[in-house]
Formats: structure tokens, sequence, C-alpha cells
């Protein structure tokens, strides 16, 4: 490479370099919204957009028991899993509804969603133990 041609570069590069101690100003909004992360977990949602009191159980587990009573995670009976409710379902929906109010094992009180109405947790277990061998009634919407 002749000096000619090497002139130009090094130009460019003082050029580009000349900038780079100077301090910029932080845009704190800017900022937050670049390391947003790229996704968010909501525990407890049950259906965010609708009123309280007002979700059916089949909203209320895919919203807040689906993660644990779906794959079984922390020795959670699956849906779906007639042996494994069977003793459960001895309970009935109110003995059932009540354990779920207080917590049971791993599972904490109310499914770990303070916001679910006693119906709404019965509407719940309704849901799942109706899909795992009983036939309870699910309480309405009001």
């Amino acid at each position: 490479m002749s000096i000619r041609s090497a002139l130009p570069l090094a130009l460019l590069s003082a050029t580009l370099l000349a900038g780079c101690n100077q301090s910029q100003p932080v845009n704190e909004e800017e900022t937050a919204t670049l390391i947003q992360p790229v996704a968010k977990v909501a525990l407890g949602a049950a259906d965010a957009g609708a009123a309280k009191g007002s979700r059916t159980g089949e909203q209320v587990v895919t919203a807040a028991c689906a993660a644990c009573h779906s794959s079984g995670a922390l020795n959670a009976p699956k849906i779906g899993d007639n042996a494994a409710w069977a003793p459960r379902l001895a309970l009935g929906l109110d003995g059932l509804t009540k354990s779920a109010i207080a917590g049971k094992n791993a599972m904490p009180a109310r499914g770990g969603n303070p916001d679910l109405t006693d119906e709404e947790i019965a509407r719940a277990i309704a849901f799942m133990a109706n899909k795992s061998g009983a036939s309870f009634k699910e309480p309405e919407v009001k």
C-alpha cells in the first residue's frame, strides 16, 4: 500500500475516532426502552381483560393453573390424568375449592393469584376435574 492510498484511510479513521472520547447525554427513556426484556411472565394475571369474578373456569385455568396442572410440575395432578385426580375428586367440589383457596403442598393459596374470587377458583377446579373424570357443575358466571 502506498502512502498516497493510505492517507485517505488514515484521515477517515482519525475523523471517526475524534468523537469517541466525547461524553453524550443519556436519554433515560430511550435506554429503558432498549433494554426491555424480550418476554415477560405475568403470574396471576388470570385474563386481565375480564372483570374480577366474571372469569370462566377455562380462563382461570389457562392463565393461572395450567402452568403446573398441564405439565405435572411440582407433583400437581395433570389435567386429564383420571388416576391422579380420583382421590382428590372424592373431596367433592367444595372440599377441593377450600383446599385450593388455602393452598396445598407446593401450590400457594389461590393458585398464587390473590385476585381470584372463591367462585372463580371453584370454576377452575370444576373445569380441570371434569376433564379428569368428575362431573362437577361449574358455578355460573354472574
